[in-house]
């Protein structure tokens, strides 16, 4: 057949040729679009494996020119290694670093007041120059600056911590003797003018019989026993310690401070209660209930 006429065999194979270049062309199209999403898949890939930058804000000091300082502050001394074009304000920072002295509790001292607005160059800092910071920390502030009634709490924790006076020793050999038979009446939870006449019946420290006068027009007060009569003016008692005595609180054991430490005071045992806040307000002369 294909002897009898040539023409059909040419004409097939001319349509066969047609057919086989559009089908590699279509091939390689795709094969071109496959390569193509491939790569772009490829290069996401790459990129969104790479890590971003991130900046903390700070500036390098690479490549600029550093001098090197000492800084002494509160008797320590830190090596710091700053850029000679930093400022002092930057400066400050710095040492906040080392020292945890804030930047605004800070005076930095270099040839005088060095100022924040300047740079290290500009003020001619030297490398091994001394920089004195004078300053304290928030911490030392408050120490410093703790609120009067707060010591005044601490202190009376503190008294109250101790063993009171009518137990120890020295008290107790007085106070074992019991209350004496003579002495005045008392009424607890009362407060009364000082009597007229000399309060009287109560012992001192060698357990002696005392009574106290109070001489107003002269400011004095007499502290008399058996032996003989104390003249103390009154502006020289420095203060009056009391206490309640222990299941007699009816009664108190008192001290007259007559120098300037606790071993100048004059004790006094059996003071009868309502008496006691007379007794001090005169002798340290506020003068309340006269």
């Amino acid at each position: 057949m294909a002897a009898q006429d040539g023409s059909e065999v040419v004409g097939m194979e001319d349509e066969v040729t047609q057919k086989v270049p559009e089908v590699l062309c279509e091939a390689a199209g795709q094969e071109d679009a496959a390569g193509t999403e491939q790569a772009s898949l490829s290069d996401g890939e790459s990129t969104s494996a790479q890590p971003a930058a991130v900046s903390n804000g700070e500036e390098s000091d690479e490549g600029k020119e550093m001098v090197e300082v000492k800084i002494i502050w509160n008797k320590n001394k830190y090596d710091l290694k700053i850029p000679l074009d930093g400022t002092g304000a930057k400066l400050k920072e710095k040492i906040h670093t080392l020292t945890g002295l804030p930047p605004a509790m800070q005076k930095v001292m270099y040839k005088g007041l060095l100022p924040e607005d300047k740079t290290l160059r500009e003020i001619k800092v030297t490398n091994g120059a001394k920089i004195m910071v004078v300053g304290s920390t928030i911490n030392d502030v408050l120490a410093v600056n703790t609120p009067k009634e707060v010591i005044q709490q601490e202190v009376k924790a503190e008294e109250n911590k101790k063993e009171p006076l009518c137990r120890q020793k020295q008290h107790r050999k007085v106070l074992d003797k019991g209350k004496p038979e003579d002495v005045m009446p008392s009424i607890k939870g009362a407060k009364e003018r000082l009597p007229t006449v000399p309060l009287s019946g109560m012992y001192n420290k060698s357990g002696g019989k005392v009574r106290l006068t109070f001489k107003l027009e002269q400011d004095q007060l007499w502290i008399g026993t058996k032996e003989r009569t104390e003249k103390i003016p009154m502006g020289s008692i420095k203060n009056v310690v009391t206490e309640p005595i222990e299941g007699h609180e009816d009664y108190h054991m008192m001290a007259f401070q007559l120098g300037p430490t606790e071993a100048s005071q004059y004790w006094v045992y059996w003071v009868p209660a309502q008496f006691v806040d007379a007794i001090k307000d005169t002798v340290l002369g506020k003068w309340q209930y006269f």
